[in-house]
């Protein structure tokens, strides 16, 4: 037993270490390569949603409550810039899913709502 714990630890040790490695996006990406750029963030009365290059028509922009899961937001065929008015909304963190036509999550992220 006292051999077996010594072990266990490092298998969590570079697990969470690899982990926290693969969640940092790298120097390559910097969030250059999204199409949804959001503002502001925390948001108290409002978020705008801009959707930068690559975008196409067709898609539908959805919003889950963080914890929750419960979805809170949809609008079909969203324009290049919809502003989502947040008054239903309570405290909180906000999960948004850019889903296009056949049905595949194009880009995922998440927004801070606060009062």
């Amino acid at each position: 037993m006292k051999k077996l714990l010594p072990i266990l630890i490092l298998i969590l040790f570079f697990s969470f270490q690899s982990s926290a490695q693969t969640s940092k996006p790298g120097p390559e990406s910097d969030g250059q390569d999204r199409i949804v750029k959001m503002f502001p963030n925390p948001a108290t009365t409002y978020i705008n949603f801009d959707l930068q290059k690559n975008y196409k028509t067709g898609m539908t922009l959805s919003i889950f409550n963080g914890i929750l899961g419960k979805k809170m937001y949809e609008s079909s065929n969203v324009p290049s810039r919809i502003t989502v008015d947040l008054n239903d909304f309570n405290r909180g963190v906000y999960i948004y899913h850019l889903v296009d036509a056949s049905g595949k999550i194009v880009e995922s992220g998440k927004f801070q709502v606060s009062r």
